[in-house]
């Protein structure tokens, strides 16, 4: 039997389910007087006779028939069981969703109307200052998507858009979603708006049947990587290499784009504990303590090194990332390049290998699981 019971009321009826059908299979008790009655809970009419089909006397009961019917029912009560756990799954995602937007101070709602689209494009706009012929997405694009039934909502806070969040169903249809893009104004950061928003969107996307849900991020941002693998529980899925090309906006500058690709099970209970504002944290200070293998580190002035074998403790590395990459692509343009080879040399090359990132430090550690051999 495949699935999970969520009760233990469930439990008891397939131990009852199970303990009336072996008492079929095997017939009379020895020595009884007359035979047993087979009675199940919730079954019409009166209960059959041990040895007998209930299509009439004198029919001995098949094994097989016996067998497939209780495979049916145990399965019915799996079905049970199972949409019983969606539904609990989707009712504590919908509670999480509206205590995060009030713990942040906002009000988050599904936008259709091109007004509010538009606002939604001024908004990044203001976040990403990007070049004008390469905007983060067009007004009559959200449009489109909105209208296709696909993710798009807004934070406000006393009537003023504070921030948005954009995403489209994916591949496997009916089971995930791709988060394109978000992003809060810088005024309101740090007070969980994009908490909030992607809490939001994990109730809407549980509430269409989604079971998953994709976006990418540049690991070279450390609060990013913080969000994304520390606070939302999001894992990292692979290393894209200038996935984007050359954006050319305030943020990336002319750096290449390279990306995570972070997969957020919604129903992973490490994800609903995120969600509910249980956080698991990593801690590198203590693993480097107790002799974990830094794999890239940074020297005195700030600029990568890549650690040669040393012996390696355990199958975990740590690696590093600079506090603040976007400030250091502005004023120490080589610096950050430089980061950016090391990185994709290092975690790109690791997770290629089959590593996988366990966590990541806000100091600006990522924590790595080595392949197994």
């Amino acid at each position: 039997m495949t699935g999970h019971l969520t009760s233990l009321g469930e439990f008891r009826l397939v131990r009852r389910l199970e303990s009336a059908w072996a008492w079929r299979l095997r017939g009379p008790v020895p020595g009884a007087g007359r035979p047993h009655r087979a009675a199940i809970a919730g079954q019409p009419g009166p209960a059959a006779l041990v040895g007998q089909d209930e299509t009439g006397p004198g029919r001995s009961v098949s094994h097989t028939k016996t067998g497939g019917a209780l495979t049916r029912m145990l399965g019915d009560v799996t079905e049970q069981a199972t949409t019983a756990s969606a539904a609990r799954c989707r009712d504590t995602a919908t509670l999480a969703a509206g205590r995060a937007a009030a713990a942040s101070g906002v009000q988050i709602r599904g936008l259709t109307e091109i007004p509010d689209l538009q606002q939604v494009f001024e908004l990044y706009g203001q976040i990403w200052h990007p070049d004008p012929t390469n905007p983060p997405i067009t007004t009559e694009f959200l449009r489109a998507l909105s209208h296709a039934g696909n993710y798009v909502a807004g934070a406000y806070r006393d009537g003023e858009m504070v921030g948005a969040c954009v995403g489209f169903f994916a591949e496997p249809t009916g089971q995930a979603m791709h988060s394109h893009v978000a992003g809060v104004v810088a005024s309101m950061r740090g007070r969980n708006v994009g908490f909030a928003l992607k809490v939001h969107q994990r109730a809407w996307a549980l509430d269409r049947g989604i079971s998953a849900i994709t976006w990418t991020f540049d690991p070279l941002v450390c609060r990013n990587a913080y969000f994304n693998l520390a606070k939302l529980a999001g894992r990292p899925h692979s290393y894209l290499p200038d996935f984007y090309g050359k954006m050319n906006d305030q943020i990336n500058g002319d750096d290449d784009s390279d990306r995570l690709l972070v997969e957020w099970r919604l129903a992973d209970p490490a994800v609903e504990r995120a969600c509910a504002g249980r956080h698991a944290l990593a801690d590198a200070a203590a693993l480097r303590a107790d002799g974990v293998t830094v794999a890239l580190d940074a020297d005195d002035g700030g600029m990568p090194v890549i650690a040669g074998p040393r012996g390696p403790k355990g199958d975990t590395l740590l690696i590093r990332v600079p506090p603040d990459i976007e400030a250091m692509r502005l004023e120490a343009g080589p610096h950050a390049r430089a980061w950016r080879a090391a990185l994709r040399q290092v975690l790109g090359g690791l997770l290629a290998a089959g590593a996988e990132v366990t966590g990541f430090d806000r100091a600006g550690w990522y924590v790595v699981r080595k392949p197994r051999p």
